[in-house]
C-alpha cells in the first residue's frame, strides 16, 4: 500500500510539472517577440526541465540551494565547507543515517557516510555549529533548521514537508574548490533513487557563497 500511494503521489506530482513544464514553455515563447527560438531549443528546454523535474521528484529530497564558505588569505582562497539545504517532497519517513554522498573532481572520488550527529541549528552561524567539531573529511553531519517533532534530532528521520535540515560536509584538503573548480556530488537516499548535483566555484565576492542552482 505505501510503494502504490508513492507511485500516486509521484504521478500526480509529475503531471502537475508537465502542466508547470508547459505553462514555463508558453511563457518563454510568449516573451520571445522576435522569434528567435527554434523548435530544437524548445525541445531542449522540454528536456531539460522533464529530466530536472523527475531527478528530484524520484529521489523525496529537492535541494533549495547550496552553500560553501571560503576560507584562506585573498590570492588563496579556497571553498572548504559546503552545506546542502534538503527538504522532503512529500510526507514519507526517509532515514537520513542511511544516506550516503559521493564527492568526486577530476583527482579524487571520496564516499561520505552519515556521523551520526544532528542537531539544531538555534542560535548559531550554520558555518561555526559545534558539530563541525564531529565531522571529518569521510562522513558529514546533518544540521537542523526546522524539525517540529524532533523526528530528525532524536531519530534520523525526516517524515514531513516541514522538515529542514544542512547535509553539512567538510571537504579533504585535496578536494577543496578554487573559483571555477567542479565537482560533482551525488547523493543516494534510502528511499528513491540518487542525484546528481554539479556545483561549480563562483567568485569569492564574498566568504559565503551561493552555487546557484
Amino acid at each position: 500500500m505505501d510503494n502504490a500511494g508513492t507511485t500516486g503521489i509521484t504521478i500526480t506530482m509529475l503531471l502537475i510539472s508537465s502542466v508547470v513544464m508547459g505553462a514555463t514553455i508558453f511563457n518563454v515563447t510568449s516573451n520571445e517577440t522576435e522569434g528567435n527560438i527554434s523548435e530544437n531549443d524548445l525541445a531542449e528546454l522540454a528536456q531539460q526541465l522533464t529530466d530536472d523535474t523527475v531527478d528530484e521528484i524520484t529521489t523525496y529530497l529537492k535541494t533549495p540551494y547550496i552553500l560553501g564558505k571560503y576560507y584562506g588569505s585573498a590570492n588563496h582562497q579556497k571553498i572548504e565547507k559546503i552545506v546542502i539545504n534538503v527538504e522532503s517532497w512529500i510526507s514519507k519517513d526517509i532515514n537520513m543515517s542511511e544516506l550516503t554522498i559521493e564527492l568526486y573532481n577530476e583527482n579524487s572520488v571520496r564516499i561520505l557516510s552519515y556521523s551520526g550527529y544532528a542537531e539544531a541549528v538555534e542560535s548559531n552561524d550554520v558555518f561555526e555549529h559545534p558539530i563541525w567539531n564531529s565531522i571529518t573529511d569521510y562522513n558529514f553531519g546533518i544540521i537542523v533548521s526546522h524539525d517540529k517533532d524532533n523526528s530528525l534530532v532524536d531519530y534520523d528521520i525526516i517524515n514531513d514537508r516541514t522538515d529542514m535540515a544542512f547535509l553539512s560536509i567538510k571537504l579533504p584538503e585535496n578536494m577543496a574548490m578554487s573559483k571555477g573548480d567542479i565537482m560533482t556530488v551525488i547523493l543516494s537516499p534510502s528511499n528513491g533513487i540518487t542525484r546528481t548535483l554539479e556545483l561549480e566555484a563562483p567568485l569569492p565576492m564574498k566568504s559565503v557563497v551561493n552555487f546557484g542552482l
